[in-house]
This record gives C-alpha cells, sequence and structure tokens, in this order.
C-alpha cells in the first residue's frame, strides 16, 4: 500500500502528516485527545480505496510544539495548505472532537473543495446553547460529572469511557498512550481557548456546501448524544446517526460501527 509522510512549514511551526492509499481524499482531523496515528483504525479500513491524509493538529506530537500550546482559530488554516500542497481539487473531512473546530471553521473558509464532512462526536464552535434543550443539557452535564468522577478514580480517560475501560483495557490503554505523546500540551489553557470560540449558530456550517454526516455516541460523557440531531435538524443537507454503547471516542472503541457509517456517507456522495 502507497505511503508517504511529510513535513509542511506553516507560520509559526510545522504540520507533521501522512498519506496512505490512492482515491479520492479523506482528510482527518484528530481530537484533543490525540495526533495523526488516533487514525490507524480507519486507515487501515479505507486507505484500500481511498487516499487517507491523516496530520497532527498544531502543538501536537510530533507537529512542532508552540510556546504556550497553538491557538484553535488557526487550526483551518493547516489543512486548508496541506490539500494545496498535495494537490488535492476535493476532498471529505472526517472531524472527531477538538477536530471539529477545524471543520466548522474550514467550512467558512468556502474554498468549494468539500466533498463532504463526518462530524463525530463535535459541534466544533457551534455555541453550546445551541446543542439541545436547556433542561436536557443541564441533566446530561450533571450525569457526565458523576461519570468522570468514576473514571478518574479508576484511572480512565474521560474520551474512552467506562465500558472501554471495562470491556476493552487494552485500547482504552493504547488510547492514554496517544494521548501521553502530547504530555507537553497544556490542554486545559487549549480548551479554554476552544470553549471561548463557540459563538456560532448551528446554521453557519451550512457554509460548507456539502453533505454532512453527524455521528453521535450514546454513552459520551464530552459531547451531547442528542446534540449531532439538533445540529443536524438546522443544517440543510445534514444528518445525524448514533453509535450504541460508546463513549467519546467511538471511531476507536467501535471502529466497524464507525467506518460503517462513514463507508455509507462516502457511497452517497
Amino acid at each position: 500500500m502507497k505511503r508517504e509522510t511529510g513535513r509542511l512549514e506553516r507560520p509559526g511551526c510545522s504540520i507533521h502528516y501522512e498519506v496512505t492509499g490512492e482515491g479520492p481524499a479523506l482528510v482527518f482531523a484528530h481530537g484533543l485527545g490525540g495526533n495523526h496515528m488516533s487514525w490507524w483504525q480507519q486507515v487501515g479500513h479505507f486507505a484500500p480505496r481511498f487516499r487517507c491524509i491523516t496530520f497532527s493538529h498544531r502543538g501536537f506530537w510530533p507537529s512542532s510544539a508552540i510556546p504556550g500550546g497553538p491557538e484553535p482559530d488557526d487550526y483551518a488554516g493547516d489543512p486548508a495548505a496541506l490539500v494545496d500542497h498535495l494537490g488535492i481539487e476535493s476532498f471529505v473531512l472526517i472531524a472527531q472532537s477538538m477536530g471539529g473546530w477545524t471543520a466548522v471553521e474550514y467550512a467558512q473558509l468556502r474554498t468549494g473543495k468539500l466533498r463532504g464532512i463526518v462530524m463525530a462526536a463535535t459541534g466544533g464552535s457551534i455555541a453550546r446553547d445551541k446543542l439541545g434543550d436547556p433542561a436536557a443539557l443541564a441533566a446530561w452535564e450533571a450525569a457526565s460529572a458523576a461519570t468522570k468522577q468514576a473514571l478518574t478514580a479508576a484511572g480512565g480517560h474521560q474520551a474512552t469511557g467506562l465500558r472501554m475501560l471495562a470491556e476493552q483495557p487494552a485500547m482504552a490503554l493504547l488510547y492514554q498512550h496517544v494521548d501521553e505523546a502530547n504530555a507537553g500540551l497544556a490542554k486545559e489553557a487549549l480548551r479554554a481557548r476552544m470553549n471561548g470560540m463557540r459563538r456560532r449558530p448551528p446554521e453557519d456550517l451550512a457554509a460548507a456546501g456539502c453533505p454532512i454526516l453527524l455521528i453521535a455516541n450514546e454513552e459520551d460523557v464530552v459531547m451531547p448524544p442528542f446534540a449531532s440531531a439538533a445540529i443536524a435538524r438546522a443544517v440543510p443537507g445534514a444528518r445525524a446517526a448514533m453509535i450504541s454503547r460508546a463513549g467519546h471516542s467511538a471511531y476507536f472503541e467501535r471502529p466497524a460501527e464507525f467506518n460503517a457509517l462513514v463507508d455509507g456517507f462516502l457511497a452517497g456522495l
């Protein structure tokens, strides 16, 4: 299988990227607990039919470190420059959690290159109060806080969840190893900057001008499971799907289900 790695020089940093396979382009944008390696179960599945481009966001290993941490409003410019560098004229952007900030803000650039977007367990820079009924949000936040406490006590990670920790301990440990590659990153400061960007109405996602799939996870304690459907209702051409018995990182925990949903989405483009 054809595979290449490279670095793209950007203002203030360099971006590590990998290209695996040949065919229509898929660009993967990882979450706060990941890097380019997070997508190994997707690259292995899709690369026989697609050109899979993974990259590490600025400030995330092995892209260059940034003193004080990255500014998430700089994220969208990096994949924009990367697809230009690789000569890609159209692609599908697959974004998970933090990668949703990249996706929503890239959509605002209106490059005309997007064939589709997959938003997995994320609303990106869409305002929190637009993600569902306030009472439902409050109830979910209270339940999620209790689950996060239990995860911390068990030595788990909030992005994996209690089920992965119990049923797939090796996968939960691998997730933590990937996350720890970014040990020098000030994640709470970055999270605060991301939260400060949450001002957009969901209708702004329509700027993408392409079909959109929003994937929710039934046992997510980071992103309300009902938020994906709320966003989809506000955006023409968007639809939502749910993965059952999965925490925040279903692409990692339930790759067969996640990949099947993405396969169905790609087949319809």
